[in-house]
């Protein structure tokens, strides 16, 4: 089978092959741009194996006047600059050690070991420069049937990498087939384990869970997070069924991670959001209990997150959303409050502080409609 790459018609990313195959060595894409090619999604970058020691690439490239830059050495990774753009090429690996956080690996020259230590089927599937599929563990039907497996022992592989657990249910949202169901090996081994997630940096809990809630569609996944107690390990207090009338009510518009981690609720302390973030996450959360209108929201939060706060609200409410507001938030996020302070010359100092923040409370209780003459007079 021949996998129809864009590496093919890449000539940096052959010329980086062709350094390593020409002195006897394979190069091999390797990973999610393989996988991505093959469910035609798009590949973002490359990932190349090589059964060639580091130091022997580095030599290669470097005599072939590539620049070289030891991004990872200590676990085979360095970086080949061709054409100016980055390629992450990794000796092969087998691991001799692991703590559910990082591992202490051996090289070799066998491309089943390599793949054997790789968390699922779908992701241990390699191609050579000129196409040729290469599928060490049978990663290809899983693939095909949209079937996010564990390599060999699901318990294994998780505990070589807890961040594991939350990639299963990530990667069963991006390209799992919902209607067959969640792999129960999968799904019980993740149960199991699901106490090593404390193991883990808050900012990596935080980045995987970003990346599974901007899915197209991780309601299915995040109920099975929750029935599997991994939801409440990773958001302590959360509840899930908002999350599915939020997708349903986002149609036509894209996902935002944002406006789905506020229906789910719960402690996102472990997330280590930004401050930012967090500003907008509790905006989110109090608008979900607020009578404000879409304008008001818009004026308040912005186009962008009162549109959220309309969604987020009517989700969790179980309301349908109100007619005309998406330009009802836009109209607001364009409104100006018509008084200044020059236009209360009378008052100085608290006294016009007080009285600004009445007209501005009378204005926002008639829907931003008054103009300045309404409000003076």
């Amino acid at each position: 089978m021949k996998v129809q790459g864009p590496w093919l018609d890449d000539p940096d990313a052959q010329a980086v092959c062709a350094v390593l195959e020409r002195a006897g060595y394979r190069a091999l894409f390797v990973g999610g741009c393989v996988r991505n090619v093959l469910l035609g999604v798009a590949v973002s970058d490359y990932d190349i194996a090589t059964d060639a020691l580091p130091e022997t690439v580095t030599n290669l490239a470097e005599k072939a006047g590539l620049r070289v830059v030891p991004t990872g050495i200590d676990h085979g990774t360095v970086t080949v600059i061709s054409g100016g753009k980055p390629h992450e090429v990794t000796t092969f690996r087998r691991d001799v050690e692991t703590d559910g956080r990082r591992a202490v690996v051996a090289f070799t020259t066998d491309v089943a070991e390599d793949a054997m230590r790789r968390d699922f089927t779908m992701n241990a599937l390699y191609a050579t420069a000129a196409g040729a599929l290469i599928d060490p563990l049978g990663g290809l039907a899983d693939l095909q049937a949209r079937q996010v497996r564990f390599v060999g022992e699901a318990e294994d592989r998780i505990r070589e990498d807890y961040l594991r657990i939350l990639r299963f249910f990530r990667f069963h949202a991006w390209y799992g087939d919902v209607a067959g169901g969640i792999d129960p090996e999968g799904l019980a081994a993740c149960a199991a384990l699901s106490a090593g997630i404390e193991t883990l940096s808050k900012e990596r809990v935080g980045a995987e869970m970003r990346k599974l809630l901007a899915a197209p569609d991780p309601a299915p996944s995040v109920a099975s997070m929750a029935r599997a107690g991994v939801l409440a390990a990773v958001l302590p207090g959360a509840d899930d069924r908002a999350l599915a009338p939020l997708v349903h009510l986002e149609a036509g518009r894209g996902p935002r991670w944002q406006a789905r981690l506020a229906v789910l609720g719960g402690d996102w302390a472990g997330l280590r959001l930004s401050r930012a973030e967090a500003r907008d996450l509790a905006a989110l959360r109090d608008a979900a209990g607020s009578v404000e209108g879409p304008a008001v929201l818009g004026y308040r939060l912005g186009a962008v997150l009162g549109a959220d706060a309309v969604l987020v609200r009517a989700a969790v409410m179980e309301q349908p959303l109100p007619d005309g507001w998406q330009a009802e938030v836009a109209r607001g996020a364009a409104a100006v409050f018509p008084v200044a302070a020059a236009d209360l010359p009378e008052l100085a100092g608290p006294a016009l502080g007080k009285r600004l923040k009445e007209l501005e409370a009378r204005w926002l209780a008639a829907d931003l409609r008054p103009g300045r003459a309404e409000l003076l007079g």
